[in-house]
């Protein structure tokens, strides 16, 4: 029997997140399904950020690094952060760009296994990542293997000095078994730097459990940190000792303000930490994780797979007939919290969508993603954006957007 849109509401009454859908500040006539790629803003965040900016900066001025705790603020948000990672505290510190932090974590993994000559690396992972891992690849002389994200584990051998891979993909959205892999690494003697920027503040994880020995994740897509919210670190404390990562910036010195010409680098976590914190960055993250207050990571789960369920079966009973495709996994349980659609128009398909205020957006060559932040996405929504992409596809309204431009975001 077709599903109905008064099924979808009976969902969103059953809901046990519908109450955090409060916590957002979600203009109207926006069906916002892009969460993967920037978090809805939660309401007390400007507030908070206003706050910082008039009290801390405008009268607290270059006081407020002691009064108002801004020195300590990339450890205090990585121990608020922890329990979504499922990370002692003392592991995490929030820093930098993802870029910059996996930039950081693989010369400090190489530096770890002196002697071992290979990178292995995932094969069609966000091109960005493989940008950092070509770029250390040549600074020490390494060579770089790329592979299917499910065979990395396979792939490491004796002169493998770290792995890197996303634990969900930015594209199929399917998750890899932390666990499974890192131990298989471990096996032949290397270490594994995971990249959860689809993952933190989207599913469930378990780094300590894992056996992780690095991690980046993102702030500001499924954590609602604000854009260009900072990435977060994690290192397991079993390297805190020989951590030795490359950019020695005065923040991560033992003592910055001694101004002593030699590094000494600071214990534990702190160590990550390169440049002074962009505090106004900080401060949105900061209070954007009050959102995630008295939520367990299984529940948001749970839920992102059921509206990922939700979609494909939508998918497959409303736009498969007209020429869609679905470039995710049907399986929940190894599915992150998007879906991605395939059509030949997708690019314009999607801008049409967006001219009736439904965001999602669009990865080339043909991929429409369709992200689910699960504290404010409802089963309704879903239901409205699949109906949305038949009424473009059936109406042809999607042959009126001109192609983008090189320089266009999408």
């Amino acid at each position: 029997m077709a599903l109905t849109r008064d099924d979808c509401a009976r969902l969103d009454e059953a809901d046990p997140l519908a109450h955090a859908r409060r916590r957002f500040i979600l203009p109207d006539g926006v069906n916002y399904l892009d969460g993967n790629s920037l978090g809805a803003l939660p309401g007390g965040v400007a507030e908070r950020v206003e706050a910082m900016m008039r009290q801390e900066w405008g009268i607290g001025l270059v006081r407020s690094w002691n009064t108002a705790g801004w020195y300590e603020s990339p450890g205090r948000i990585g121990r608020k952060l922890a329990p979504l990672l499922g990370a002692a505290a003392h592991q995490v510190t929030v820093t930098d760009t993802i870029s910059v932090n996996l930039f950081k974590l693989l010369v400090a993994a190489i530096r770890l296994r002196p002697g071992r000559s290979t990178i292995v690396a995932e094969q069609g992972n966000f091109p960005s990542d493989n940008h950092v891992v070509d770029s250390v690849a040549r600074m020490h002389g390494m060579t770089v293997r790329y592979v299917p994200a499910g065979a990395v584990a396979a792939a490491v051998d004796g002169d493998t000095a770290v792995a890197e891979l996303s634990h969900v993909s930015y594209r199929t959205a399917e998750i890899q078994d932390m666990a499974q892999v890192t131990a298989a690494v471990h096996a032949r003697g290397g270490l594994v730097v995971w990249d959860l920027a689809h993952s933190t503040g989207a599913v469930a994880l378990a780094l300590d459990d894992s056996g992780a020995d690095f991690a980046v994740g993102c702030g500001y897509k499924f954590l609602n940190g604000g854009p260009g919210a900072p990435s977060h670190v994690y290192v397991a404390q079993r390297h805190h000792a020989a951590l030795d990562q490359p950019l020695t910036g005065w923040f991560g010195h033992a003592a910055p303000f001694k101004f002593e010409p030699g590094f000494a680098r600071a214990d534990g976590i702190r160590a990550m930490l390169c440049s002074t914190p962009q505090m106004l960055a900080n401060t949105a993250l900061e209070a954007a994780l009050d959102a995630f207050d008295g939520i367990a990571m299984r529940d948001v789960q749970a839920k992102g797979r059921a509206l990922g369920d939700l979609m494909i079966r939508l998918h497959d009973e409303r736009l498969a007939p007209l020429g869609c495709g679905l470039a995710t996994l049907r399986d929940g349980a190894r599915r992150g919290n998007h879906v991605s659609i395939t059509h030949a128009a997708g690019y314009q398909v999607m801008q049409a969508l967006i001219g009736r205020g439904i965001i999602g957006d669009f990865r080339a060559p043909d991929v429409m993603r369709f992200g689910f932040g699960p504290l404010y996405v409802r089963y309704v929504d879903v239901w409205d954006a699949v109906l949305a992409v038949e009424d473009v596809l059936r109406s042809g309204a999607w042959q009126a957007v001109p192609l983008p431009g090189p320089d266009a975001v999408t």
